[in-house]
């Protein structure tokens, strides 16, 4: 019924399907629209005035679409869609006062149907979210229209964000060598990537009110790790930036009494993103400290990630913190293989990677930025390593 035929794909249209199957959240999505909807074919495709290319299924009918595939554009509805920017919501073909006379529906068996519109990073259409069924569906309700509406809007800010970090990531490393990072470049990190992702964040927030069934939060909680990890990767991104236009790390030294909360925090946050890892933790400090407690605890964190990226699964990783005579003190150790004292020497070098580095998408920032905050804070980074453990400890009279 739906077959591809052996063509040359368009090298742009191929690199869009690659940015949707690069999405994590849209097997998710789909899933949670079929179950929501009780359509059993969802799909994202691209949609150009002369070509309709499927980017992602999910197929519970047999409808023998996959990714790649194309189809007429003049007997699918998307066109329409691409011409209005306006859904298509269809609950039962043979009935619809619009839609009954229509030869689409018969052509590809289904009576229950919508489409919505997706757009791109500059605003041009994309492409469409459909769904269909061969069953009628009630579709037709605030609720459900409001969901698929709000995925539809997380997939365009998802690939938005795809989009521009992808284009930032390789005006980085293009200029790595050389180091002459722009002014106009921590604009783009600072409004183009934060702002579409401030919305994802928003949306995926949004949708976890929404859904009550125990499957889709988790889901969602995925995604929102997945918002978090990018975040996280923009800002250590920025931070280099500005240290290699001269700026050095930016710091808001405060006098502050609650750093054992703030540092207890961000080991339960990072302790909830990966559960499976066993997080021990021993920090005491009591008075006041100055310091820019963001900041320490953003060393923390990539120190933490260290741990938990290179460091042995079964072994417990531990956190202490004191301080003592004014000289605080926080370190992180794992267990796991030894660094190597060649390794060593490279590990606060931005972009360094080893294995561990490029199969979990790290850009080989995290330890910089982590000796970036220390030398700002006038303190030191040390790194001990030996087949027992490996120990990150930082120093600073704060």
């Amino acid at each position: 019924m739906m077959q591809s035929e052996e063509y040359l794909m368009n090298p742009l249209i191929e690199k869009d399907i690659q940015t949707i199957q690069s999405i994590e959240a849209v097997p998710h999505i789909m899933k949670m629209l079929s179950d929501a909807t009780g359509l059993r074919f969802i799909c994202i495709e691209r949609v150009t005035e002369v070509k309709w290319t499927t980017c992602a299924v999910l197929d519970l009918v047999d409808f023998n679409l996959n990714p790649g595939d194309e189809l007429e554009i003049t007997t699918t509805f998307c066109s329409q869609v691409r011409r209005s920017s306006q859904p298509i919501v269809i609950e039962h073909a043979q009935t619809d006062a619009h839609y009954s006379k229509s030869e689409i529906p018969i052509m590809y068996g289904f009576e229950s149907y919508f489409s919505f519109p997706i757009f791109n990073s500059n605003g041009d259409f994309f492409g469409t979210l459909c769904g269909l069924d061969p069953l009628p569906a009630k579709l037709k309700t605030t609720e459900i229209e409001h969901q698929i509406k709000s995925f539809a809007e997380l997939i365009s800010r998802q690939i938005e964000v795809d989009q521009r970090l992808s284009i930032a990531e390789s005006d980085l490393f293009n200029q790595k060598t050389a180091f002459k990072l722009q002014e106009q470049y921590i604009a783009i990190l600072g409004h183009d990537l934060r702002t579409p992702l401030s919305a994802l964040t928003m949306g995926v927030s949004f949708l976890k009110q929404q859904v009550k069934d125990e499957t889709s939060q988790k889901i969602l909680a995925r995604m929102d790790n997945s918002t978090t990890r990018m975040t996280r990767l923009i800002s250590d991104v920025m931070d280099l930036t500005r240290e290699k236009m001269g700026n050095g790390m930016v710091l808001n030294i405060k006098t502050v009494d609650n750093l054992e909360d703030t540092l207890t925090h961000t080991v339960s946050e990072l302790s909830g993103l990966h559960p499976q890892r066993a997080i021990q933790t021993d920090i005491n400090i009591k008075g006041l400290v100055d310091c820019d407690p963001e900041r320490i605890a953003q060393l923390l964190s990539n120190l933490l990630i260290n741990a938990i990226v290179h460091g042995d699964p079964a072994q417990m990783i531990d956190v202490k913190s004191t301080i003592k005579d004014g000289i605080f003190s926080l370190s992180v150790s794992n267990g796991g293989e030894p660094i190597t004292p060649e390794k060593i020497d490279k590990l606060f070098k931005p972009f360094w990677q080893n294995e561990s580095n490029k199969k979990t998408g790290g850009l080989g920032l995290g330890l910089f930025i982590a000796s970036q905050i220390t030398s700002a804070h006038n303190g030191t980074l040390k790194v001990s390593s030996n087949e027992s453990k490996t120990v990150f400890t930082f120093q600073a009279t704060l």
